[in-house]
């Protein structure tokens, strides 16, 4: 039986950059992580918000509707209005771990991580168990680069037996950037056992399958990322990495040219198409 030749594989610099690359997004996303995951878009719509506003107007003094009113308007991304029920949803009930937490997240879009980190903090004092909490304080606690104290905070909310997929997510994210990709993998099957219809945890996944040489596993994830949401950009150019890393150039290009036309500003899928185009 005659050998067959090994496929080129791209180790090291490949593989780190698109690792990096995956880190530098999941700073920036901006999914919620509390309360107002409950909130679907449509919930964040202008008749959801003029009916809850009426909720108001009828019981002016009840904090839950001014918490619930301001999830809604941080769906429609109402940021002030949003921090302004919330501020009056705990000056009714200062004991609201809920709203504070809420807030905290609207301080975190709105850039002010101390005041963020404040409110999770004050949420967790009020309720030592409220996994959201954790889980929010754990990602500022990621994006500043502490990785011990988000680990924790992670471990925290999972240990409370939290459904969000995020406290996975995060912490697998963390074993990754360790380069413990078996236990990356690990956290990744179960965000994705709790949200199956997210791309995220599909890309993620893949590329720690990737970094063990499993590029089998890896393409099925990226292409299953795809199937679930084609306007990734990340999931293109992961995909193409992958057809880099069999030597496949054409198909490479051509999924990094998709990555870009999605998000022109996306360096490794910039970068892939310069080493591909043309090879």
């Amino acid at each position: 039986m005659t050998p067959q030749p090994r496929r080129p594989v791209l180790r090291g610099a490949a593989v780190a950059a698109a690792l990096a690359a995956l880190a530098g997004l999941a700073a920036c996303q901006t999914a919620p992580v509390s309360d107002l995951a409950a909130i679907d878009t449509a919930q964040g719509s202008q008749e959801n918000i003029a009916s809850l506003s009426a909720v108001i107007q009828r019981t002016p003094n009840d904090p839950q509707a001014y918490n619930v009113r301001g999830s809604a308007f941080g769906r429609a991304g109402r940021y002030d209005d949003a921090l302004a029920d919330f501020n009056r949803a705990i000056q009714l009930d200062p004991s609201s771990y809920r709203a504070y937490a809420n807030r905290a997240l609207i301080h975190r879009y709105l850039g002010d991580q101390q005041q963020a980190l404040a409110d999770y903090n004050r949420a967790l004092e009020l309720n030592p168990r409220y996994d959201a909490a954790f889980i929010g304080r754990g990602e500022i606690y990621r994006r500043a680069g502490r990785i011990d104290a988000a680990f924790s905070d992670f471990e925290a909310a999972i240990r409370l037996d939290t459904t969000d997929p995020r406290a996975y997510h995060r912490r697998g994210l963390l074993y990754q950037q360790r380069g413990q990709h078996d236990f990356a993998i690990e956290d990744f099957a179960k965000a994705i056992s709790l949200a199956p219809d997210e791309p995220y945890g599909y890309n993620a996944r893949g590329l720690s399958y990737l970094a063990r040489g499993d590029d089998e596993n890896a393409f099925s994830d990226f292409n299953t990322a795809i199937r679930l949401d084609d306007g990734v950009a990340e999931s293109w150019a992961n995909q193409a990495l992958v057809y880099e890393q069999r030597g496949d150039m054409a198909r490479a290009a051509r999924s990094y040219s998709r990555a870009l036309q999605l998000d022109p500003d996306y360096g490794p899928a910039r970068s892939g198409l310069e080493r591909t185009r043309g090879a």
